[in-house]
């Protein structure tokens, strides 16, 4: 990721929080594209990033800046990837972190948390409830909050998804990208690599159109994308297994639909059973063992092309943006 230190916000002589993040491959899935029908297909496999998601980026962009401007103590609600992402860069970093999760997170992940030396705390409710106690936390301990949004430098390392995906696609863009979307920021990211990229005059091809995958059972985005509305409200009881889509009240709405209206994108929900199929199909065509996040944009896919919202002939590049085995209860 820190081949691309120029488009990021540090000096010339930081030194980066760094596992060695980013540069994930972005495989050709042909058999995947003949079964849901589109002209052409990438899958963008984050689960490869020392984390196993692509929160490390952000996390690495985050502390890396956090450390330099003095933080003593690092705080962070998470659904889980996110606290395994910032549990391991505080632990490169030398700085202590508390982590406030759900209750309901697979025991792996909160045994990743663990494993890297962070004070693990279990909250009984939802992300949500994680953030206000992560908020508390930081105003009774000074320890520095590394929410999504909350500070500006996470999503800096988000963008280097789009960077990363012009650079492979040989700095040309794809028609459409299907995202994952809890959070936002992967998306958000992106749009702003591909407005700087084409303002930059690295890339000619239109900007893509970006689409939003949530759960039926917490669809914040589509639900004010449906309605036409400026910014997202809360979802109430949020249900689904996909931990990375349970945001029901995303900081970053209102950046979400923004960049959605401006690529000409959609957004679009879809069953836990639909994502726990498209999951299995991913595995046993591409060999790509994805989260059920991952899923999403594969079911996200199939109906973007069934009801007309996007042409078949299209190319298209799908976010995995997770291990499927750390979720996994076996």
């Amino acid at each position: 990721m820190w081949r691309y230190r120029s488009w990021l916000p540090v000096t010339d002589d930081e030194q980066p929080v760094s596992l060695g993040e980013g540069g994930t491959p972005l495989v050709r899935a042909d058999r995947l594209a003949q079964r849901i029908g589109v002209a052409a297909l990438w899958v963008k496999d984050e689960a490869l990033n020392p984390t196993g998601s692509f929160k490390a980026r952000g996390l690495s962009a985050a502390v890396t800046r956090a450390r330099f401007d003095g933080a003593r103590r690092l705080t962070v609600p998470t659904a889980g990837n996110a606290g395994v992402a910032l549990s391991a860069y505080a632990s490169a970093a030398g700085l202590p972190v508390t982590v406030f999760a759900p209750q309901t997170t697979p025991p792996r992940v909160l045994e990743q948390i663990r494993m890297f030396g962070a004070d693990l705390r279990l909250i009984d409710g939802h992300i949500g409830d994680c953030g206000v106690a992560a908020r508390r936390h930081a105003a009774e301990t000074g320890a520095f909050d590394v929410s999504t949004l909350r500070e500006p430098y996470r999503i800096e390392g988000k963008k280097t998804m789009g960077l990363e995906v012009a650079e492979q696609l040989g700095w040309k863009l794809p028609d459409a990208i299907v995202y994952p979307t809890g959070g936002g920021t992967g998306l958000i990211g992106m749009w702003i690599a591909f407005r700087a990229l084409r303002q930059g005059g690295w890339v000619r091809d239109p900007m893509p159109r970006l689409f939003s995958v949530q759960s039926t059972g917490c669809a914040p985005v589509v639900r004010a994308f449906r309605e036409g509305a400026r910014d997202t409200t809360a979802w109430e009881r949020p249900v689904t297994r996909a931990a990375g889509l349970r945001v029901p009240h995303p900081l970053g709405g209102r950046l979400m639909l923004r960049a959605i209206a401006d690529s000409r994108g959609a957004a679009v929900a879809v069953t836990d059973e639909e994502m726990e199929q498209a999951q299995q199909e991913m595995a046993t065509l591409e060999g790509i063992d994805a989260s059920l996040e991952g899923g999403a944009t594969v079911a996200g896919t199939q109906r973007l092309l069934a009801d007309g919202t996007l042409d078949s002939r299209s190319s298209v590049v799908l976010f995995n943006t997770g291990a499927g085995w750390l979720y996994r209860v076996l």
